[in-house]
């Protein structure tokens, strides 16, 4: 037997211990009934809520932490572009890769043991993006589970989709996991569409699109690749799924019933697009997906940190209790749906096996000292326990010293 966690709570309330055997978890028994294991291999989790490791289901490792290299004035989803632009002209490798590891310290920290990161490999990188989120990904894959997203945007004037078919190609063969792009940045983008859907069947690999990130209703690419979805025979995602959030009942109702039946996960970003969406026009809207419809429709949902300190998004904590605090404040999701979009719902659409406290299940847990999910999320305590298949890769400790802290637990 491996270790053993002793009287942790469970999101449920109820205080448990958990046997860990490998990489899954063996047993759950009723606090103090667990048989008695050298101290070695034994801790105790009086005060910490246990449950599935978070999962980050949609980042951007190749632009973090650039935010200080640009001019952030604008706050426009055109301004970031052009500002990220330069920023990929003066990339390096060993540039790209240093702020990829960084990012990835944080999140495992925060509790992720599992993160999809979309990467650019268009004209200005090529591949090289590619092949430096792989060398990172190679590096730290005791840590983490990282997943690789090839994303292309729009051909530019003299572009064609042939080329944006051989860079893809040549992503997927450099290491990436899964095809992705930014159809709304084509000149025609149910034709982009139509070109993704096809390059993922053809390779056999997901498909993770960005979809329809504007508050514009009449915006509805979604539709199309709810269409074309079917033929793919490959898992397919949209993420962001803005405009839905902006159309009027019935037709919100319409799209979520053709993404249900399509078999489309969809990955909701509140951080970055609030902070991009909305800024123009009146009443402002707000930049979130229309979650409620999507779940009441039985689409696969999941949420999402997206941009940190880059153009895109300028601030940020790499924790997905952020996102989940978000997703209360501006989703209007209540504690436990947040707290589920971003553990095993975000695992479920990264095609991950099932995690958590459970037996039988993988042995990826995350323990935050919270005597709740609420507490957990209201107040993201930085004291953690981040366990990947059964070892423990991180333990942040804090030091609550001095007066104003006598008589805490």
């Amino acid at each position: 037997m491996g270790t053993l966690l002793r009287h942790a709570r469970l999101v449920t309330g109820e205080v448990v211990d958990v046997q860990l055997d490998g990489d899954v978890v063996a047993a759950v028994l009723p606090a103090g009934t667990a048989p008695a294991v050298p101290d070695g291999q034994q801790l105790d989790l009086s005060g910490y809520l246990l449950d599935t490791a978070f999962a980050e289901p949609h980042a951007h490792l190749d632009k973090v932490f650039t935010a200080d290299r640009v001019d952030a004035r604008g706050g426009t989803l055109q301004d970031a572009m052009t500002q990220y632009e330069a920023v990929l002209r003066a990339a390096t490798d060993a540039d790209v890769q240093q702020r990829a590891r960084r990012a990835l310290r944080s999140l495992v920290a925060s509790g992720s043991t599992a993160v999809r990161t979309h990467v650019g490999c268009g004209r200005l990188l090529g591949v090289r993006a590619i092949e430096s989120l792989v060398a990172v990904r190679e590096q730290m894959a005791d840590l983490v589970d990282l997943q690789i997203v090839a994303h292309i945007g729009g051909p530019g004037p003299e572009e064609t989709w042939r080329q944006h078919r051989r860079r893809l190609a040549a992503a997927l063969d450099a290491g990436a996991d899964v095809v992705g792009g930014n159809p709304a940045l084509d000149r025609d983008p149910s034709a982009a569409v139509q070109e993704c859907v096809a390059v993922a069947a053809e390779a056999g690999v997901p498909l993770d699109l960005h979809i329809d990130e504007t508050t514009d209703p009449s915006v509805a690419t979604l539709r199309h690749l709810a269409q074309l979805a079917p033929q793919a025979g490959v898992p397919v995602t949209a993420s962001h799924c803005v405009s839905l959030g902006a159309m009027d009942a019935g037709l919100v109702a319409e799209v979520a019933a053709e993404v249900a039946e399509a078999n489309i996960a969809v990955v909701t970003l509140p951080a970055t697009n609030l902070y991009l969406q909305g800024r123009s026009g009146w009443p402002r809207l707000r930049g979130l997906t229309a979650v409620d419809a999507l779940t009441a429709a039985g689409v696969q949902v999941a949420a999402g940190g997206d941009n940190v300190r880059d153009p895109f998004n300028p601030v940020g904590r790499l924790d997905p209790l952020e996102t989940a605090s978000l997703l209360v404040l501006a989703g209007h999701q209540d504690t436990a749906r947040a707290w589920q979009l971003v553990t095993g719902a975000a695992r479920g659409v990264l095609g991950l096996p099932p995690a958590g406290p459970a037996a039988g299940a993988r042995a990826d847990l995350v323990a935050v000292r919270a005597d709740s999910v609420g507490e957990a999320i209201a107040l993201a305590p930085g004291e953690r326990m981040v366990w990947r298949a059964g070892q423990l890769i991180s333990r942040t400790a804090v030091d609550h010293s001095g007066p104003a802290h006598e008589g805490e637990r």
